[in-house]
């Protein structure tokens, strides 16, 4: 598929389903071949791999859990023989849990951080060395609004993502003169499918009124990212990017 991507390959982390899955089918559409990844839901990875193919693009599975540093390294090492590099590393898997504080086990803490925080150290650890060689590259990690406004029943959701934007910010300068960007994106309310383990919805889904009076889309976010690892986001590192309908401001 020609694109501004063209060439590029990328790696997509929590890619079977919602905002990974549409990160994906973006990077792809401008032309990168995409490894996408997923932890146990094989059925739902190959059907967006199956999806950028049928586009006419290039993707290939690689599952795993990135919470363990043999699977972050295999699945990075997957992607680097199936496609030649990575160039682009989007770190979107992470696990919902609502749980009271006072009722929250440490085991439980760990399992959060885990994903979102140490599956992100896992897999720059792995990925940066292909980007070094490559010339360049851009990382992404994505974030939330909740670790900027507090949300109740979710203090480990809100420190994992907090730590997540710590290390793009420490990436971001650290890796700069290899021209390697690393942003945050912090998505608010977003349309997307709830799985069980979240537990239930709140009634309004958000805390506080959003100014644009409707959820964001998956597209929407994509599309930021896309933004901020094609050509015209080169300049960008370092930052947290909010998606929220204004609702950060309420």
């Amino acid at each position: 598929m020609a694109g501004k991507l063209a060439g590029k390959t990328a790696l997509v982390t929590g890619a079977g389903k919602n905002i990974g899955r549409a990160i994906a089918l973006r990077l792809a559409a401008d032309g990168a071949a995409v490894a996408v990844n997923g932890r146990s839901d094989r059925a739902a990875v190959l059907d967006t791999v199956r999806a950028i193919e049928a586009a006419g693009g290039r993707a290939v599975a690689a599952m795993g859990d990135v919470s363990k540093p043999d699977d972050a390294a295999r699945v990075v090492a997957e992607a680097v023989a199936a496609l030649g590099g990575v160039d682009i590393l989007v770190s979107n898997a992470g696990l919902r849990r609502q749980t009271k504080f006072t009722d929250m086990g440490f085991e439980e803490w760990r399992e959060i951080l885990a994903v979102a925080l140490d599956g992100a150290f896992l897999l720059c650890k792995a990925a940066v060395p292909s980007m070094i060689q490559r010339g360049g590259g851009a990382i992404v990690g994505i974030s939330g609004i909740s670790t900027h406004v507090g949300t109740k029943d979710r203090a480990h959701v809100s420190a994992s993502k907090s730590g997540l934007e710590g290390l793009m910010r420490a990436l971001a300068v650290e890796l700069a003169p290899h021209g390697i960007t690393a942003n945050a994106v912090a998505p608010g309310a977003i349309d997307t499918a709830r799985g069980a383990s979240a537990g239930p919805a709140p009634a309004n889904r958000v805390n506080r009124p959003i100014p644009l009076g409707r959820f964001g889309t998956v597209e929407e976010i994509a599309a930021l990212v896309h933004h901020l690892v094609g050509p015209e986001g080169r300049f960008i590192t370092g930052q947290t990017i909010h998606a929220n309908g204004g609702e950060f401001l309420t």
